[in-house]
């Protein structure tokens, strides 16, 4: 009974934190862990999408800039096209500069630093009410929300518009962007194709969120300024270093 009670505290706490991650909260699917499936077995067929813009093709290195400190990260666009391409897109934009970082999870573990609303701009929106906006294109003044995309290691092609892990149903999926410490990820609602322009830092290894959420780069220095990010704490600016040319629009 100890060991049942504990299992479920654990499982309670984990949902909490994954409650968090997106838009107003991503809310998790209830599944029974006996009943999951094994992905690779029964992936649907995913569309075409080798035309959809914005597209990454290739890698990127974008410099992100906290608390006056820099955070390189390395965005994979050959794993992760759309997703990157999203994200790199909206760097080249501006749209991240001087954006809070408005839920940062560190008690009782470490988990994750999510930022990225645009409403963030505005210096008296309040931090606390961050969390439910995204970006709208100036060019048709309609939220750009992106596919999810996922890819398994054992797919030539990522897999678009469905979740594939845990929160899915399914058992853990062997991605090809694992949830490790540093991964950078697109937050998300309970749609799968809801993400626009909120992402998170993962402070830990993340494992169970693998195939539910799009991991599309890590940071490859500066995670200390990563580790020190609180809530309130705003992105000085974002640029793209290197690797703009693979960016497709």
């Amino acid at each position: 009974m100890k060991i049942k009670r504990q299992y479920w505290l654990k499982s309670v706490f984990l949902m909490v934190l994954i409650s968090g991650l997106a838009l107003g909260g991503c809310a998790t699917k209830t599944t029974n862990p006996e009943n999951t499936t094994n992905v690779t077995q029964n992936q649907e067929s995913s569309p075409n999408m080798k035309e959809y813009l914005p597209r990454l093709e290739g890698k990127a290195t974008v410099i992100m800039t906290v608390n006056g400190a820099p955070i390189t990260i390395e965005i994979d666009g050959e794993q992760a096209p759309v997703t990157a391409g999203n994200f790199v897109d909206l760097v080249e934009r501006g749209v991240y500069d001087g954006l809070a970082f408005h839920r940062v999870v560190k008690d009782p573990q470490p988990f994750v630093a999510q930022g990225g609303d645009p409403q963030g701009k505005d210096p008296n929106f309040p931090i606390a009410n961050l969390g439910t906006s995204g970006f709208v294109d100036p060019a048709t003044g309609q939220k750009r929300e992106i596919p999810l995309e996922i890819k398994l290691e054992d797919q030539p092609e990522p897999t678009y518009n469905k979740a594939l892990g845990r929160q899915a149903g399914y058992s853990t999926a062997p991605v090809i962007l694992p949830h490790r410490r540093g991964a950078i990820a697109m937050a998300r609602s309970q749609a799968p194709n809801s993400a626009s322009s909120q992402f998170y830092f993962a402070l830990a290894d993340l494992g169970f969120l693998d195939g539910d959420y799009a991991v599309f780069g890590y940071v490859t220095s500066g995670m200390d300024v990563v580790d020190a990010i609180k809530q309130g704490d705003r992105i000085n600016s974002a640029k793209v270093a290197s690797g703009l040319e693979n960016l497709k629009k």
